[in-house]
């Protein structure tokens, strides 16, 4: 005798709604932010990783591929493609780096700041919308909570073998 399949629950009801668990919740919403934003940048052909990466080398320039890679929340492979991807497409110019054998700088070119200037005002409009109905003390207890629970979960991370 077979039971009956139940209906799964639409966003915002059942375990996806208030009564759900708080990481799915977290991953149910960076994924349908991540979705919109990838959404949101099409027409500036940037990813969302590539629109990362930018946006961190223009906030901390002279800084390596694996310090921007940290920083981005990715892999130092995965910002090495990236760049390598952006470079092509001639929005970084990559160059020797004067006291660093090895090391390389990485800047933004002229046409890498202006894809720059539109994807943020593109994506910072999200962040507009992410925030709407919510208070300025509202918004301040996510932001710490969010800082809280990332913070725990890499010196989690970092101390297992």
């Amino acid at each position: 005798m077979s039971k009956a399949a139940k209906v799964l629950p639409g966003e915002g009801t059942g375990k996806r709604g208030p009564d759900g668990y708080l990481g799915y919740l977290l991953r149910q919403a960076a994924n349908g932010y991540r979705h919109r934003v990838e959404t949101s940048l099409r027409e500036t052909g940037l990813t969302q990783p590539q629109f990362a990466a930018l946006t961190m080398l223009d906030a901390y320039p002279e800084h390596s591929s694996a310090d921007l890679a940290r920083i981005a929340l990715l892999t130092p492979q995965t910002m090495s493609t990236i760049l390598q991807n952006l470079e092509n497409a001639a929005l970084i110019r990559r160059h020797p780096h004067q006291e660093h054998g090895r090391k390389r700088r990485i800047e933004l070119t002229d046409a890498g700041r202006q894809v720059l200037v539109r994807a943020k005002r593109l994506v910072y409009a999200l962040e507009i919308e992410l925030a709407e109905g919510f208070s300025e003390e509202e918004q301040l207890t996510v932001r710490r909570w969010l800082v809280a629970a990332g913070r725990r979960s890499f010196e989690e991370g970092a101390n297992k073998p």
